[in-house]
């Protein structure tokens, strides 16, 4: 009988979870701070050489090669409609697990890996209106700022994982 090992941090989401607490990474983009549970992040690179792909969407990058592996990478800024900005030492790509599919997104900083209450989350208001609120799980209200709580499937599900498909 031969058992497989789940990876450490799996194992610690299912133990938080049921503890009443979530692990998140966080992470800048425009000023603003978000939040990804950390059960769908592989890992965080630095910023590597992205090959352009033609006829995708404005907000697909291109395709990175990590180790082997051809990975598809979109610009979260282009993707909500944020201002362009120059990548920076702090841009970083963080290789999500998304709709069954391994996806890197850039984002300006990554800041730290955060340990929430359950109960700390808020509904997104009933005023958040437009087409964002859909990638929207909820709020958390940290010392001096909000974190915006992404559904990272939906973010990234629909015609942007198609097409890199």
């Amino acid at each position: 009988m031969s058992t497989v090992a789940e990876p450490t941090h799996a194992l610690e989401a299912k133990l938080s979870e049921t503890h009443g607490t979530i692990q998140l990474v966080s992470f800048e983009l425009a000023k603003e701070l978000y939040g990804i549970e950390i059960t769908k992040v592989r890992e965080i690179i630095l910023i590597t050489e992205i090959t352009r792909i033609p006829q995708t969407p404005h907000y697909v990058k291109g395709l990175i090669n990590l180790r082997s592996s051809v990975i598809p990478v979109v610009d979260l800024r282009a993707k909500f409609g944020l201002p362009e900005s120059e990548l920076t030492d702090d841009s970083r790509i963080m290789v999500l697990q998304a709709g069954g599919k391994t996806i890197g997104i850039i984002v300006d900083a990554v800041s730290e890996v955060l340990r929430i209450k359950k109960d700390q989350v808020a509904p997104p208001p009933p005023t958040v209106a437009g087409l964002g609120r859909e990638y929207l799980t909820g709020l958390v209200k940290l010392d001096n700022q909000l974190l915006i709580l992404l559904d990272i499937t939906k973010t990234l599900s629909g015609e942007t994982v198609e097409s890199l498909g």
